[in-house]
């Protein structure tokens, strides 16, 4: 007996990231098209090594109860197929049978007899309980330790849960909240996809089985199978992008200019996609988009999601942080989608919330600012400048913002949410979603005017 090519995909892909710092939204779709799967397949595969890799910190605490030595001490691959199981046994409700045989045969086709014997008993300790019962007995005191229970049974660390909860409280929200963002963050979430305009009409993803976004004209969602199937997604003239994503282009997109609207520049523009609705709507209006990435590999992304756009988007390899004394006052609308800790987007890269640590938010802010500030440079009078990230965390957003207004009084905020009144988000000047009200990644998003 072998091991069914599903769990076998998923195990491949959870070595991957721990090994190599893989990532699962690269490395799954690749190897599920080497190996072929699709349909059922590919859907088991996908929420085995989605899930395994989100509720990571629950069953480790559950692992740490059910072996007879300590976690780090035990074979890398061997709690790789421990962590699948858990999550069959635990949360997909796999019957133990199925669960703990098929990760048996995983473990003796790597490592031998005698990792599959352990692999048998650990998770047949494992099944002895269900889901609730385990984490009750393995989670500290709710009323004496409240961020600990939280980051066990929720599966984020302890630093996360933190600053998730300063987020929501600095963004005018009930920190109450924060156990229904904990919980969105571990949900699988449904393929949003755009319609870039000028290529398509929504309508012709809506007749592929989606149903219309709910804040972006351009969005709609698909609830299930693979948006390789559709062929305005197959040949580029749509895309897979989040509608807060979306939001972000639409609003730089939306706000009011004095004088010139022609030359548009997305400074951290890898992998493209907001790249590629900007430039399909600068096409509408005559104005051309300058896409600059400082990352060969990610330019290359950008290269091929904007080619069927043709020249209305310039591609360029460089730094952000040069671009404004490069070209002082060049353009009338900026971009700055900053490298940031991804917090925002941990439904869609589950890896984030292990792999980041507090140490990065230093070196990343340092880099924010010297973008923002680059980018108001690159900015005629009049013209705007929107700066987003894909994280919440207030050192990586409404203080980045300030710092550098406070340095720039030849900058100021626009009224943000005043151009998208649909949408609900309590932050002032500046726009916050949350994948537990707006179901999309928690993107921050704020204009400044030169």
């Amino acid at each position: 007996m072998s091991a069914d090519r599903p769990r076998a995909t998923a195990l491949a892909v959870l070595r991957a990231v721990r090994e190599r710092d893989a990532y699962v939204n690269l490395e799954l779709p690749r190897l599920l098209r080497e190996r072929g799967l699709s349909g059922r397949d590919a859907a088991l595969a996908t929420e085995l090594t989605h899930g395994t890799v989100r509720r990571q910190g629950s069953y480790d605490a559950v692992l740490v109860a059910c072996l007879d030595r300590p976690l780090a001490q035990t074979d890398p691959v061997l709690v790789d197929v421990l962590r699948l199981g858990c999550h069959q046994l635990l949360t997909l409700r796999t019957p133990p049978h199925a669960a703990v045989s098929t990760s048996v045969v995983l473990a003796r086709e790597l490592r031998g007899r005698g990792a599959a014997g352990l692999v048998n008993a650990v998770l047949r300790r494992v099944a002895e309980r269900d889901v609730d019962q385990w984490l009750s007995a393995v989670a500290p005191e709710r009323a004496t330790d409240p961020d600990g229970w939280l980051a066990l049974v929720y599966s984020h660390p302890q630093w996360v849960v933190r600053a998730l909860r300063d987020a929501l409280v600095a963004n005018s929200r009930d920190q109450d909240e924060l156990v229904d963002l904990l919980a969105a963050d571990n949900a699988a979430p449904e393929v949003a996809l755009v319609a870039r305009p000028g290529l398509v009409e929504v309508g012709e993803l809506l007749d592929h089985g989606a149903r219309p976004g709910r804040w972006s004209p351009y969005a709609a969602v698909l609830p299930d199978g693979d948006p390789a199937r559709i062929p305005a997604v197959r040949d580029g003239r749509a895309g897979v992008q989040d509608e807060g994503s979306q939001v972000v282009a639409l609003a730089l997109a939306a706000a009011p200019v004095e004088g010139r609207d022609e030359r548009w520049l997305d400074v951290c523009a890898g992998p493209g996609g907001k790249a590629a609705l900007l430039g399909a709507l600068a096409a509408r209006r005559d104005a051309r988009l300058v896409a600059s990435e400082i990352a060969p590999h990610r330019l290359e992304l950008v290269r091929q999601t904007v080619a069927p756009l043709g020249d209305v988007v310039e591609l360029r390899r460089g730094d952000g942080r040069t671009v404004g004394a490069a070209e002082p006052g060049g353009y009338d609308r900026v971009l700055v989608d900053a490298p940031c800790t991804g917090l925002g987007a941990l439904r869609r890269r589950p890896e984030a919330r292990w792999r980041r640590q507090p140490s990065d938010l230093a070196g990343l802010g340092r880099l924010q600012r010297e973008l923002l500030t680059s980018a108001l440079d690159a900015t005629r009078v009049g013209g705007v400048v929107a700066y987003a990230t894909c994280s919440p965390h207030v050192a990586e957003t409404r203080e980045v913002v300030a710092d550098v207004l406070a340095a720039r009084p030849d900058a100021e905020p626009v009224d943000l949410p005043a151009l998208l009144p649909d949408i609900s988000c309590q932050t002032g000047t500046f726009l916050q979603l949350w994948p537990h009200l707006h179901e999309t990644d928690a993107m921050f998003c704020a204009l400044l005017r030169r």
